[in-house]
């Protein structure tokens, strides 16, 4: 079973992405509503993903994903928006992430996908 933690300033979008990865296999280790709460969580709990908003109030999900690669973490770093790929432009191709998620197209599969080989 491959964990996750779920990263997203919007309790109702962490709840959702929750109750839909678990129905799908997946074990939801932790949430965090912030980018700093989110880097001392996968520190702690060492996740086989996170799930990470671009957008948040405190730093934005490539600042956190930079950070966690800093730390030599292996957990494989998803983002996600409600904006769409083409928005966020060369700035996907430059992040330390595995991949990119629309939250409206979040799936057990997207992420399956993203994390194969």
């Amino acid at each position: 079973m491959m964990s996750v933690l779920i990263v997203d300033d919007h309790p109702s979008f962490r709840l959702s992405a929750r109750r839909l990865l678990e129905a799908e296999g997946f074990e939801i280790v932790g949430e965090a509503g912030d980018g700093q709460t989110a880097i001392t969580l996968a520190q702690e709990l060492r996740p086989d993903v996170v799930l990470l908003d671009v957008q948040m109030p405190d730093l934005d999900g490539f600042e956190v994903a930079a950070r966690l690669a800093e730390l030599g973490l292996r957990s494989a770093v998803v983002l996600t928006s409600n904006r769409s790929r083409a928005e966020y432009g060369p700035l996907l191709a430059e992040a330390a992430v595995r991949g990119f998620v629309p939250k409206d197209e979040l799936s057990g599969a997207a992420l399956t996908g993203l994390l194969s080989p």
